[in-house]
Parts: C-alpha cells; sequence; structure tokens
C-alpha cells in the first residue's frame, strides 16, 4: 500500500510528495535494515573468517567453520522466531533484531571455535587428528559448556524487559549459545574436523596421522 501511495504521488507532473505515518516508516525500517545486513552481514564473516585463518594458520578449516559457524548463526535466528511466536506470543521479529543477533552469534561462536580447535592441534602433534580432538574435548569441554550454561542465562535475563527488542535477541542469542554449546561445538566441529583430516591445515599445517 505505501508503495503503491508514493508511486501514484510520484506520478503526478510537477508535483512533490512524501508519504508518512507509521506503515511509511515500518516499511523504510525494513528497507533499511535488509540493506545493512546486506552490506554489513558479509563483512563482518569475511573479518571473521581472516582472524580463524590467522589464529588457525590454515584456509580450508577455516572456512569450512565459518561456514559452519554462519548456517548455525541463521538457523538459530530462524529458531528463534518460531519460538517466540509460538511461545512468547512475538508476531514476528522486530527489523533490527536479525542483524544484531546474528553479529553477536558469529562473535561467540569464533570465541569457542578458535579455543577448541587450537587445542586440537596442539594435541594433533603428537597423538593425531582424531584422538587430538577427542582430547581437546575433553581438556575444554568443560569451560565450554560452564561458559555457554552462563552466557546463555545472562542473555535469557533481557527477556523480563518490557522492551520487544531485547526480549526477542535475549531469546535468540541464548538459544543460539546453547545450540552452539552442546550442539555444535562438542558434536558438528569435531565431526568436520575429523573427516577433513590433514586437510583442515591447508595449506600451511603439517601432516599429522589420522
Amino acid at each position: 500500500m505505501v508503495a503503491a501511495t508514493r508511486e501514484a504521488a510520484h506520478g503526478i507532473p510537477s508535483a512533490h510528495a512524501l508519504v508518512g505515518g507509521s506503515p511509511a516508516l515500518t516499511v523504510d525500517a525494513k528497507a533499511a535494515a535488509e540493506r545493512d545486513l546486506r552490506v554489513i552481514a558479509p563483512l563482518i564473516l569475511a573479518f571473521t573468517g581472516l582472524v580463524l585463518m590467522v589464529f588457525l594458520r590454515a584456509i580450508l578449516g577455516p572456512l569450512v567453520l565459518l561456514a559452519i559457524n554462519a548456517e548455525s548463526s541463521l538457523a538459530t535466528i530462524g529458531a528463534g522466531a518460531w519460538v517466540g511466536r509460538e511461545f512468547f506470543g512475538f508476531p514476528a521479529l522486530d527489523v533490527q533484531v536479525p542483524l544484531i543477533a546474528f553479529l553477536f552469534l558469529v562473535a561467540l561462536g569464533v570465541d569457542y571455535t578458535i579455543f577448541l580447535v587450537h587445542r586440537a592441534q596442539l594435541e594433533a602433534s603428537g597423538h593425531g587428528i582424531r584422538e587430538g580432538m577427542a582430547r581437546a574435548l575433553g581438556h575444554t569441554g568443560a569451560v565450554i559448556t560452564s561458559a555457554g550454561i552462563v552466557l546463555a542465562g545472562v542473555f535469557a535475563a533481557l527477556g523480563v524487559l518490557p522492551l520487544v527488542v531485547l526480549g526477542q535477541l535475549g531469546l535468540i542469542v541464548g538459544l543460539g549459545v546453547l545450540i552452539d554449546t552442546f550442539i555444535v561445538r562438542a558434536l558438528l566441529v569435531p565431526g568436520v574436523i575429523a573427516l577433513l583430516g590433514n586437510r583442515a591445515s591447508w595449506p600451511f599445517g603439517r601432516a599429522a596421522r589420522p
């Protein structure tokens, strides 16, 4: 309706008209948020990938881990939107929430990834890739799990605030931290690294036994 009104107003020769009101503001805010998401999200992913490559001293492995991080973040936003609609009565996500939640989820996921995979690299030099990953999980699992639970609780506390944006953000990020802690970091990342083997350290890493 807003687009049709603007088109009709601009179609009048020598006329200058602006369409205002709540519907127009909503349309403009949504368009701005979508534009920001298309611009900022790729920049964040590029920077995150560079950080992973520097700390893990590889290219292929960090790219795979970045893809896992991005996909799990997007899946969490979708799951959070569904939970909010079905259980908390949110009709839809605020236009600001997807981008902010994506930034939080990617940043938090990278922290845990570097912590786990770097330890796995150290262990793999003496025990092989699969055994090294198992040892890394044993050494870091308790720390990552404890940090994830505490962080999820902190973000979930935002849900009690009377601001819809903060409530939705807390729900999505809290859910995402739990998914990252108990599924992505505990199961998916170790499995993918084990399948990649020495290719995870390509092209700079030294070959380790499987």
